[in-house]
């Protein structure tokens, strides 16, 4: 039997994330090649919920091209579940996200939720956080100054570019991608970083930790809960 690929790994992990869609609920959607897959799975039991909440541009695109109705964060209260990749996931629930630039509507929409679904291969969970870049959405005018607050800290920040210019959010905001740390006090570091002056979310998802994680691995589909 031939290894499956990371591509079919995700796969696998967005059609086990279908279990935890509550049908006639509205269900919240991350953004990423992972989280894609889900919404391709998605489109199968589109008829039996109301539509989705999403977190970016690009998977709100995705969710309305295969008819599934998109709402408003503010139109909805609580959700059931928010589906969502991760960059790094920890033996706890902690995650780095970050890596397709959506982390602040991702945070918001996890925090609408009740429970929070990571979907994942297998090379993302790792013993400490920090391997993986640190995304960090920032207001343009105070990123210097984060960037230094970062080296105070042993980290390197470095402005994420897109085409040479630095990238631009869904909010208009720009990101530092932030290497160097090794984050053994997730609750604590995300605490910290988002009372700095300028920074708009940092990718550090411990208070808003998941609940569950459906990891691709080799085996097949492996489920992680988390207290």
């Amino acid at each position: 039997m031939n290894a499956l690929t990371q591509d079919e790994l995700k796969t696998l992990v967005g059609q086990a994330a279908l279990a935890y869609v509550v049908p006639g609920e509205i269900v919240g959607v991350g953004t990423g090649s992972t989280v894609n897959k889900f919404i391709e799975a998605l489109a199968s039991m589109k008829d039996r919920i109301p539509g989705a909440v999403s977190s970016s541009v690009a998977s709100t695109e995705r969710l309305r091209a295969l008819g599934i109705p998109v709402f408003d964060a503010n139109e909805v209260g609580e959700l059931a579940v928010y589906i969502d990749g991760a960059d790094e996931i920890d033996g706890r629930g902690f995650m780095v996200k970050g890596g397709g630039a959506a982390l602040t509507r991702e945070k918001i929409v996890a925090a609408e939720a009740r429970r929070f679904v990571c979907i994942a291969d297998e090379s993302k969970l790792v013993a400490t956080l920090g391997a993986f870049p640190l995304p960090v959405e920032v207001i343009p005018m105070a990123t210097q100054r984060v960037v230094r607050q970062f080296a105070a800290l042993g980290g390197v920040a470095r402005v994420r570019l897109k085409d040479g210019v630095p990238l631009v959010t869904d909010n208009g905001q720009h990101i530092v991608d932030v290497t160097g740390l090794s984050l053994t006090d997730p609750l604590a570091f995300e605490s910290e970083v988002n009372q700095w002056p300028g920074v708009v979310t940092v990718g550090v998802f411990a208070h808003q930790k998941a609940q569950v994680c459906l990891l691709g691995t080799s085996g097949g589909v492996k489920t992680l809960k988390f207290d």
